[in-house]
């Protein structure tokens, strides 16, 4: 079947690809041209796991393509996903759906015969109204445009398996047995029929469900970083810890990983917009443990911070300490809200000279924080530094043999990750912190 994207960054350049991957004919959209010239060259214009061979196969086989035109969108399908962005607003922990209505009302006068609306992005709960309002009111078709909402659950570096074989498929419309249900039931139909649980549902439900979800996964992140907390203060150790409570089954181990806290464009947004929609709804008191959630996760990069200062001594002007890592996560280019990046903007604020490495991300972080110092390759970038920070787990960081490294006397570095072999870099002459151990 014919079927639109409207919006191309991370959601919508991957929900794109893989529609066309599951057989589909799919015309992506998006009004930055350069955005899309690169995507029907077959790239993406930012680091996703397998999104660019997808991009390649299917611009090549003619089932994808890209536009800057709502109209030549409208024009092509009865069905039109929207995964454009919904950031926090500035100075404001609402999302910004800015975006949002700004899609839907230059879509809507394209719409002249019955058709779908279906909204991927983020929102606060009580957003498909306005929606349906605002399609009522621009869109020929009026009352046929049907609204729907099909929240998206993707891991940045695993969009793409988690599109193709995601966890759960969530439908919400307004009105049961809906001709908009039948329609994504057939552009869904090879995931739902591999098992996928499918829950249709009521548009605030399916508006609240990633929301939720992302508030969950915080707050299990941050709930173990507060063990940390504990830890560091008693002497335990937080991995052993984690995998003593990840046996039981109603806890699980998957995801409660100690460290920095978590980061990017998804959860601490998510988290933030959450508990604002809760005070707007006055439901404030259901989310206090929400805020602690946030207030712990933004602990986890001073706790660091304050180490870097017990190790080097309160003034740090002057000395010279490596990062490795700019991403937020690894396995992704994307640097917002970076613990990593945070952490080392802070410390240039100090006064210390800051030097970043990244196997992907260096472009982006460049960009972003100009007056730091970056370096291509980890192991150079640690000459003459005073204290080397291990903040973005990358694989090519935790493979390092420390032996390599030790190029002054008591070499230190902080594993704000807890991937590093803390034997093997101890038994190398280095003098190594860890978030959660002594």
């Amino acid at each position: 079947m014919k079927m639109t994207v409207i919006g191309c960054g991370y959601l919508g350049a991957t929900h794109a690809a893989c529609m066309a991957e599951l057989g589909h004919e799919v015309l992506g959209m998006d009004s930055d041209i350069d955005k899309v010239h690169t995507l029907n060259s077959g790239r993406a214009p930012f680091f996703e796991r397998d999104l660019d061979g997808l991009l390649a196969k299917h611009t090549a086989s003619g089932r994808l393509k890209f536009t800057a035109s709502y109209g030549e969108a409208a024009d092509f399908a009865d069905l039109h996903f929207i995964g454009v962005g919904t950031p926090n607003q500035p100075g404001n922990d609402a999302y910004d759906l800015t975006h949002l209505f700004d899609a839907v009302r230059r879509l809507a006068p394209g719409l002249t015969t019955p058709a779908v609306v279906a909204v991927k992005s983020t929102v606060p709960v009580g957003t498909a109204p306005r929606v349906a309002e605002i399609l009522r009111e621009y869109a020929p078709a009026g009352d046929l445009v049907e609204v729907a909402w099909n929240p998206e659950f993707l891991r940045e570096s695993f969009a793409v398996d988690d599109t193709l074989r995601p966890d759960r498929l969530v439908l919400g419309f307004n009105t049961t047995h809906s001709w908009a249900e039948a329609l994504l039931r057939q552009a869904f139909e090879k995931i739902i029929e591999s098992g996928t649980p499918t829950i249709v549902t009521d548009w605030a439900t399916a508006e609240l469900a990633k929301g939720a979800a992302n508030s969950f996964l915080g707050t299990k992140i941050s709930f173990i970083n507060a063990m940390a907390e504990v830890c560091e203060a008693s002497g335990a150790n937080v991995a052993e810890l984690a995998d003593i409570l990840g046996h039981d089954h109603r806890i699980g181990r998957h995801g409660m990983r100690p460290g920095l806290g978590f980061g990017g464009g998804c959860l601490p947004k998510d988290l933030a917009g959450f508990i604002t929609r809760a005070d707007e709804l006055d439901a404030g008191q259901a989310v206090g443990i929400l805020r602690e959630a946030a207030a712990v996760n933004a602990r986890r990069r001073q706790r660091v911070i304050d180490l870097a200062h017990e190790e080097l001594g309160t003034d740090l002007r002057g000395k010279r300490i490596t990062v490795w890592g700019a991403a937020f996560k690894p396995e992704t280019d994307d640097i917002r809200d970076s613990p990593a990046l945070a952490v080392a903007q802070a410390l240039h604020d100090l006064g210390a000279a800051v030097t970043v490495t990244d196997p992907k991300a260096l472009d982006n972080a460049r960009k972003l924080h100009p007056e730091l110092d970056y370096a291509e390759d980890p192991i150079a970038a640690i000459d003459d530094a005073d204290l080397l920070l291990h903040l973005t787990e990358w694989h090519q960081f935790t493979t390092i043999d420390p032996k390599r490294l030790a190029t002054r006397t008591n070499p230190k570095v902080i594993d704000a990750r807890g991937t590093l072999n803390t034997d093997q870099w101890r038994d190398a002459g280095w003098i190594t912190r860890t978030l959660g151990r002594v």
